[in-house]
């Protein structure tokens, strides 16, 4: 999964998947460990369900909880607004853009 989650945010492709019961479509920024420990991915998310019903808008999703994980041909052209390279909320990054 992991290795899918980095071509996907160097490539600037989107990612679909399913997570918490909802399904996602999502724009991958970053990817790594949460400053809780937990592998994550930042991403921002443009389509599909969500149980904060805040559609489209920023979301850390916890990588074990993401089942179903699909890289789309369809890209994006450039980070979100508000996007900032080194996550504080990460300890560790394996990628970003």
């Amino acid at each position: 999964m992991n290795q899918t989650i980095c071509e996907a945010i160097q490539n600037m492709h989107l990612l679909s998947f399913n997570y918490k019961n909802h399904k996602r479509v999502v724009e991958p920024h970053t990817h790594g460990i949460s400053t809780t420990g937990n592998e994550c991915m930042r991403c921002y998310q443009i389509s599909g369900d969500s149980s904060s019903g805040k559609v489209p808008g920023w979301k850390m999703m916890t990588i074990d909880k993401i089942t179903d994980l699909s890289l789309s041909q369809v890209k994006f052209s450039e980070p979100r607004p508000k996007y900032k390279k080194g996550d504080k909320h990460m300890t560790t990054i394996f990628c970003e853009l």
